[in-house]
């Protein structure tokens, strides 16, 4: 849920794509299938599709110094199509072309680096730093609704448009003018006619830009900006923008005067906005992996997907027969209880800025005990989440194992000084 625009709907409506570590899901919004795209060596820092949905790219982190990876993967096959290998340290931002002619990467802050790709021949066209000396380090990056050579990159108090010359192999930028305005953009979106484009800011406004001039032509909301800056943007077909924000808003605005028409709350902050087909619906992503649904007339949202957002610590299954429709989770934070053949959470218990080690079903199935690095162990009813008891200074380093006898009377942990 960390990845900025890492939620993707693909255009034939039927899949979402989004990253998992080092892999990228393709999952089947209505059967829940999922298919995994391995072949990263890190974590996965970009995702994107081509218009037409054939194929899928993304870019990955790695040590620094070393030469981070983009893959070009065919989606009907599921196959790795290449390996394109120029930018060290970070992949920052994709963009594919509007005829999948071209794929635009953008490297990280130690990188700097901005480089057109031929998606055909596999190989680069050309490169160009990305922001200029005295500008800031670009962060995102899209491209043209229209034009195969044009896109746009953007990030801390730059904005930029380029064209590519392609008899030349050379980009060419030109700066775009926000008058007294310096903001740190974090999200762009480009109009379906290719004369303006949006960027979210930081600082919790939208700016809005001429292509063609290269001036910023306005900005808003005027009076209350959005709170925790805004991490992403939706343009829908009538001109209005649904805007997501780092304090967990989806608001829908209007084109013209920025103006709040309708807003619910999600949780977490807002990573991903995107569409499904027309804009009918459209899907929200958050740094506390949740994925919700949101129907563009009722505007409610919908959790259809769940997951923890930190390291998994373990996973058991109820020792009784015949409950191995269930099974629990933990990791920082929470504790969760999943319905195997729904694929859903059926519960969640959270102790905020604790990690929990180890849990365990005891055999009589009426409570869940858990290891907990606050030293304590924690015992919670498994179907309403409702805390039992708790064993105090059970261990001066932390429970980092736990198990329970099979009459239900003893329970035995392990700690982090090493004591059982």
């Amino acid at each position: 849920g960390h990845v900025p625009c890492g939620l993707i709907c693909h255009p034939d409506k039927e899949h979402v794509l989004y990253p998992l570590g080092c892999t990228v899901v393709i999952q089947d919004l209505d059967s829940k299938k999922q298919t995994f795209l391995h072949g990263h060596t890190n974590n996965v820092s970009c995702v994107v599709v081509s218009r037409n949905g054939v194929y899928v790219a993304s870019g990955q982190v790695t040590f620094m110094g070393f030469k981070a990876d983009v893959i070009l993967w065919d989606f009907q096959k599921k196959e790795l199509l290449a390996r394109l290998s120029l930018h060290k340290g970070k992949i920052e931002g994709l963009a594919f072309s509007p005829n999948s002619l071209y794929l635009v990467s953008l490297g990280g802050q130690d990188d700097g680096s901005v480089v057109v790709w031929h998606v055909g021949k596999r190989e680069a066209v050309c490169g160009s730093p990305a922001s200029a000396r005295s500008a800031g380090s670009a962060t995102v990056v899209v491209c043209s609704s229209c034009r195969d050579e044009m896109f746009a990159t953007a990030g801390n108090g730059t904005i930029r448009v380029w064209e590519l010359d392609l008899a030349n192999r050379k980009i060419r930028p030109t700066e775009c003018q926000t008058g007294q305005l310096r903001r740190v953009i974090t999200c762009v979106k480009m109009a379906d006619d290719d004369n303006y484009f949006y960027v979210g800011t930081s600082s919790g406004d939208v700016l809005k830009v001429n292509t063609n001039n290269k001036l910023m032509t306005d900005c808003g909301p005027r009076k209350e900006k959005f709170s925790s800056g805004v991490t992403a943007l939706l343009l829908l077909k009538t001109g209005d923008l649904i805007v997501g924000t780092g304090g967990g808003i989806v608001a829908l605005c209007k084109g013209s005067n920025y103006k709040v028409m309708k807003k619910i709350h999600v949780q977490g902050a807002v990573t991903s906005l995107t569409c499904r087909g027309e804009g009918h619906q459209f899907f929200v992503g958050t740094n506390q992996c949740q994925i919700y649904r949101i129907h563009c007339v009722a505007f409610k949202e919908e959790l259809i997907a769940t997951c923890h957002n930190e390291a998994v610590h373990d996973i058991v299954f109820p020792s009784r027969v015949g409950t191995s429709d269930l099974f629990a989770t933990c990791s920082k934070n929470d504790i969760r209880v999943w319905h195997t053949p729904e694929n859903k959470e059926l519960l969640r218990i959270v102790i905020p800025n604790m990690t929990c080690h180890a849990i365990e079903f005891m055999r009589d199935g009426k409570s869940i005990i858990s290891a907990w690095d606050d030293g304590k162990i924690r015992a919670f009813m498994p179907e309403t989440g409702r805390l039992m008891y708790v064993i105090n200074h059970a261990h001066s380093l932390g429970v980092t194992a736990i198990g329970a006898t099979s009459d239900c009377r003893r329970i035995i942990s392990g700690g982090g000084e090493g004591q059982v």
